[in-house]
């Protein structure tokens, strides 16, 4: 009963923040900006969403053919069509509960291909492993490819923090500055030793251990070149999807890769804060488009349009799989009843 309730609040809590940072990113806007907004939004051309959403399916596709890759070991060999629609199907739950997708995604593939369900779990741990590994390199090289720009404005942020609006240094603020910073190491020292032998921090500790065994899982893996093929060409595709997404919008049609990798990194971020990202996914995409040059007004709409994008192809094949699933598996029991005749 304590679980379920913690579970309801961490849901309620998670989905009130995406609100709130919908509210936030509306709120904030100007008249003009907000004009500008309506306006891409209206003008965009939502066909051209089309092909980004065709390169989503193919990444989730690759995703499935991952996953069998590291169900192999296991003695078992799941069928394309059922490891496919188990992935989508996690995607699809996870929109609506924290956490349920991976619990559905092993308990379906369990269900249709005779697989013990927690022989999947760790299946699950080194696919999480692999893609962080690979979200950090990708945030790395956004920061090594952008360095300039990057530099330009981290350098307005400590000038704005230390300077006047007259352009004179002030000494107090660099004292405030300090202050803040000695106390937040103090604080964070602080709470390191209260909760050193808390449930937060076995969990933690835990969780670098998952990290870590599913690291050293890939010296004992099969067709290590296929598993990492096919890591790579997953992000791969999350970035051309984002590419092509900057044609739907005549204010965005402009930028290139460089504005595509700050988002895949920055956006996936995003993506996890709230419940599917509603709102965070948005509010990140607002504030991370004025460093191209970028109205605040058309990068929230952008930001709307990649989202939804990415939020209607998973409900558009989870509603499909939810209804090929049975048939599909039906038919492939019938025909081999059939021949056990």
């Amino acid at each position: 009963m304590k679980k379920n309730t913690v579970n309801i609040l961490q849901y309620v809590f998670f989905l009130g923040l995406g609100l709130f940072l919908l509210w936030l990113s509306a709120h904030h806007l100007s008249e003009e900006n907000a004009q500008h907004l309506k306006e891409a939004l209206t003008d965009a051309n939502y066909l051209l969403v089309l092909p980004a959403m065709v390169l989503l399916i193919i990444s989730h596709y690759s995703r499935a053919l991952r996953w069998r890759i590291l169900i192999r070991p296991l003695g078992y060999r799941p069928s394309v069509t059922n490891t496919f629609f188990a992935t989508i199907l996690g995607y699809f739950f996870n929109l609506f509960v924290p956490r349920l997708g991976e619990v559905m995604k092993c308990t379906i593939l369990a269900k249709h291909e005779k697989i013990p369900a927690d022989k999947l779990i760790g299946t699950m741990v080194t696919e999480r492993v692999f893609d962080f590994l690979c979200l950090l390199a990708i945030i790395a090289l956004t920061l090594v490819i952008q360095f300039d720009m990057i530099h330009q404005y981290a350098s307005a942020q400590f000038q704005h923090v230390l300077y006047d609006e007259a352009g004179q240094f002030k000494l107090y603020k660099l004292g405030i500055s300090a202050g803040i910073l000695a106390a937040v190491v103090v604080a964070l020292i602080w709470l390191a030793k209260i909760f050193a032998t808390s449930k937060f921090m076995q969990t933690v500790q835990r969780l670098l251990k998952g990290v870590w065994l599913g690291i050293i899982s890939f010296k004992h893996m099969e067709n290590k070149g296929a598993f990492l093929f096919h890591t790579v060409f997953i992000w791969t595709l999350y970035l051309l999807s984002i590419r092509i997404g900057f044609y739907a919008m005549h204010e965005v049609s402009h930028l290139g890769l460089k504005a595509g990798f700050s988002i895949l990194s920055f956006g996936s971020i995003a993506m996890l804060a709230t419940q599917g990202g509603i709102g965070a996914y948005q509010y990140t995409i607002q504030k991370l488009l004025p460093l191209y040059g970028i109205n605040e007004g058309p990068a929230l709409g952008f930001g709307w349009v990649l989202w939804l994008a990415q939020t209607g192809i998973v409900i558009f094949a989870g509603i499909t799989s939810l209804l090929l699933l049975p048939i599909i598996n039906r038919r492939k029991n019938e025909i081999s009843g059939s021949n056990e005749k």
